[in-house]
């Protein structure tokens, strides 16, 4: 037992006589403050300067030390930070030694505040509606600038630019990541502050508009093609990510200019644009009516023969549709003919009823044969049409198979009770 109780005790000899490692400063922390008259953002860059000073002189020295030189430290930072200051006298500095030293500066600014920042903002090179597009994603950017600025002496405000800088690409990679901004400050007790925004790259360079109709003559809408293009000219030059990004607002808007014309009202008519935003953007507008039919078309035979039926001079027609819906389903319409290599017209009353599913049937009447004529067409596919009709007048049937090349043009492959050709249908 003793020898166990003498080797202790020689253990304990030999450790005292290695003495213990001192604490030291690992990280200084700075807090900055003055009365009413300090900005959070500016606050934020002083108590950077005033944690990089007090970091050079306290890291990595012992506590003890510190504490004992705490008066020498404390003016050493003031004389350094006031000299750096304009706006602003150090009042006192406040070092708490520890691992973590804290850093106290206390300020006094000078006699004259901003009270008031007012921000003049002016959107360069855009037109009027995207302007004020820009201008509502810019709502609020006047609190980048009073949180920077309120109560900051006006002597002080040089302090403000790298923050404001900063602070306002933040706002805009937020709001408007689309565009650029500079700005310039007159700092005084009620500050003017003029903002100045401009658009980045890639910007839309050209506009290609295209414009369809379903219910009324494609031909109809070219005098209205100016109202339109006028519109959509107005993205040119506008940033293309503006664009993808508002792109349903200018949709809408775009379809509106159009719809509220005072042709387009009476016929009630709806307009739906889509656009594909990129340098050069593509522009769809397709404007329809719920209420009334107006179709204009024309077709060539190809390969069709002379027979008991039909004659030679009857490969080319032209037909005009005009109808009304009676509801969402039903559908009164006239069917005007004209044959132009012997100028001769047919007429022909019908009803058409949808049976949905992309399925129409209907009746017709030949006014020039006093006979009916049945009809059903099935849409099988976006460009994909299948319909049949029967005609009572000659006891014939005819079928055709209905492929939409473009919106202009379709082509069919038709075949009757004595024959099958080519049908060239072009939608005017």
């Amino acid at each position: 037992m003793k020898p166990a109780i003498a080797a202790v005790i020689a253990l304990l000899v030999i450790l005292s006589a290695f003495p213990a490692e001192a604490a030291k400063v690992d990280r200084v922390v700075a807090v900055t403050t003055a009365h009413d008259s300090l900005p959070p953002l500016v606050a934020e860059r002083m108590n950077h300067s005033v944690a990089a000073i007090a970091s050079q002189l306290l890291e990595g020295k012992e506590i003890a030390a510190v504490q004992a030189g705490n008066a020498s430290y404390a003016a050493l930072i003031h004389e350094v930070f006031d000299k750096v200051l304009v706006g602003y006298t150090v009042k006192q500095v406040r070092i708490q030694p520890a691992a973590e030293t804290k850093v106290e500066v206390e300020l006094l600014p000078w006699s004259e505040v901003i009270q008031s920042v007012q921000v003049e903002t002016s959107v360069e090179g855009m037109p009027p509606r995207i302007e004020n597009m820009v201008r509502q994603d810019l709502t609020g950017v006047e609190r980048v600038f009073e949180d920077a600025m309120m109560g900051l002496p006006t002597a002080a405000a040089d302090w403000t630019n790298g923050v404001l800088k900063q602070h306002l690409n933040a706002y805009l990679e937020q709001h408007l990541p689309e565009f650029r901004a500079d700005f310039d400050v007159n700092p005084e007790p009620h500050t003017q502050v003029k903002l100045m925004v401009y658009p980045r790259l890639p910007v839309v360079r050209t506009v290609d508009l295209s414009m369809r109709s379903d219910t009324v003559p494609n031909s109809a809408l070219l005098a209205r093609r100016d109202v339109m293009q006028a519109q959509v000219d107005e993205i040119v030059g506008v940033p293309v990510g503006f664009v993808r990004r508002h792109r349903q607002e200018l949709e809408q808007a775009f379809a509106q200019g159009l719809d509220n014309r005072q042709d387009f009202r009476a016929l009630s008519m709806q307009t739906k644009v889509a656009i594909e935003p990129a340098e050069r953007t593509q522009v769809m507008s397709r404007s329809d009516t719920s209420r009334y039919r107006l179709r204009l078309s024309g077709w060539l035979d190809i390969g069709r023969k002379e027979k008991a039926s039909h004659k030679n001079d009857e490969n080319m027609l032209l037909r005009l549709h005009a109808g009304q819906m009676l509801g969402s389903k039903d559908e009164i319409f006239v069917l005007a003919d004209l044959l132009p290599e012997k100028m001769k017209w047919n007429w022909q009353l019908g009803w058409q009823h949808d049976l949905r599913g992309g399925r129409l049937v209907g009746l017709r009447y030949d006014m020039r044969k006093h006979k009916l004529i049945y009809d059903i067409r099935q849409q099988l596919a976006p460009r994909w049409l299948l319909r049949y009709e029967y005609r009572t007048a000659d006891n014939m049937g005819e079928a055709a198979l209905r492929y939409r090349l473009h919106d202009f043009v379709s082509l069919e492959y038709v075949l009757d009770n004595e024959q099958n050709w080519l049908r060239l249908i072009g939608n005017f």
